[in-house]
């Protein structure tokens, strides 16, 4: 594993300052074919210590991630997770889908958070002051450790669904572009939880 690991730095200058409450945001499943968008939000308690092994949840294994959520469930404040669905992102679309699902994982913390840091660009619609950064999930602990739980919690989602929609490859692929989904889908068509606005998937029911 290279490079360094996120750090509290912008947690404490918020801390400092009497932000108690500061909640880092981030979502996995924009870019897949099938599935819901699924947002997580992070609370640590002022002073905390980073998390042994934490990075941004890409550049983790499996298993990593799934060792490295558990510290984060262990030592975090609060943890909250929201999502869109299909449907929502079809309506909506993908930007907007992850939006809800940011704010659903912000209403269900057990309070509202002082200060948000969030992955990225700014985000005016989140209606919640905040503080976009990017490559946040590289280098901020609250964001990074957002990511893990929502990849985490998305990927668990995603081999579930396998095992009811056999032959799209989505315990491994997750739902994305990848060329066993690609085959799978021209042979057996859409499932109710592909994305029906997304390219690959709208250029199929067209033929």
């Amino acid at each position: 594993m290279t490079g360094h690991p996120p750090s509290f730095e912008r947690e404490r200058a918020l801390w400092s300052v009497g932000r108690r409450f500061i909640a880092g945001i981030d979502e996995a499943g924009r870019g897949p074919l099938a599935g819901p968008v699924v947002a997580a939000a992070v609370v640590f308690p002022p002073g905390a210590r980073a998390v042994p092994g934490l990075r941004d949840s890409k550049v983790l294994t499996p298993l990593a991630r799934e060792r490295v959520a558990r510290l984060v469930r262990g030592r975090a404040l609060a943890v909250a997770v929201g999502a869109a669905s299909v449907r929502e992102i079809d309506r909506h679309n993908i930007r907007a889908a992850t939006i809800l699902a940011m704010r659903r994982a912000i209403r269900r913390l057990p309070a509202l958070p002082d200060h948000i840091l969030v992955d990225g660009l700014a985000i005016p619609e989140l209606l919640w002051a905040h503080d976009a950064i990017v490559g946040g999930d590289g280098c901020c602990q609250s964001i990074a450790a957002a990511s893990v739980i929502a990849k985490t919690v998305r990927d668990r989602l995603m081999t579930r669904l396998a095992a009811r929609y056999a032959g799209f490859g989505w315990q491994t692929n997750r739902g994305y572009c990848t060329e066993d989904h690609l085959t799978a889908l021209a042979l057996h068509g859409p499932t109710p939880h592909h994305r029906r606005s997304f390219s690959p998937v709208a250029q199929l029911r067209l033929v």
